[in-house]
């Protein structure tokens, strides 16, 4: 680890242990993105055990399967989408940095700050498209259309949730000052 980002690793500790309102929401926001990763690594796992069963009901048994892909797709894809504010929390994401890097003091948080801005619009339209969609399949029944036929809101539904804690979570790390 490098001097500088142990420096901001302190000071985000800082402004997260920080009292009131932004402190509070800051560490909210952390806890719910770490609690949204446990339930998406759950769900990745559970995905990889769907994929094991229809090998073996296929190759084993030599049945047909009827469940086993839609449920892995469903799965995996809220895994991914609910364990995106914990990435951007922990800063996991990829990102190419070499302006970012030759830059200094204002311009560089000015530059982040801007990035960080786009990000956050760019969550909150998706997160509206995505609860809209979601409230379009709930009210009128949507189906797969599938051998399964399962109701297409429960697939939905991590979609709208995780792009919203995406949304909340570029909030708390423009607050802590981050970005």
């Amino acid at each position: 680890m490098s001097h500088s980002s142990s420096l901001k690793q302190a000071s985000s500790a800082k402004r997260a242990s920080a009292p009131g309102v932004l402190g509070g929401y800051i560490r909210c926001m952390d806890a719910v993105s770490v609690a949204a990763a446990f339930v998406a690594g759950v769900l990745l796992a559970l995905g990889v055990l769907a994929v094991v069963h229809m090998v073996f009901v296929r190759y084993a048994l030599g049945e047909s399967t009827v469940w086993q892909t839609e449920f892995t797709t469903f799965a995996i894809s809220a895994a991914m989408l609910l364990g995106t504010p914990y990435v951007l929390k922990t800063g996991g994401h990829v990102a190419v940095t070499v302006l970012p890097d030759a830059m200094r003091g204002l311009p560089k948080h000015l530059m982040q700050l801007a990035a960080s801005l786009v990000g956050l619009a760019f969550c909150l339209a998706l997160a509206y498209g995505c609860w809209y969609y979601f409230y379009e399949a709930y009210a009128f029944e949507w189906t797969t259309g599938t051998v399964w036929n399962p109701p297409l809101w429960p697939a939905l539904l991590p979609v709208a949730i995780g792009t919203s804690l995406l949304a909340l979570q570029y909030v708390a790390e423009i607050l802590r000052g981050e970005v």
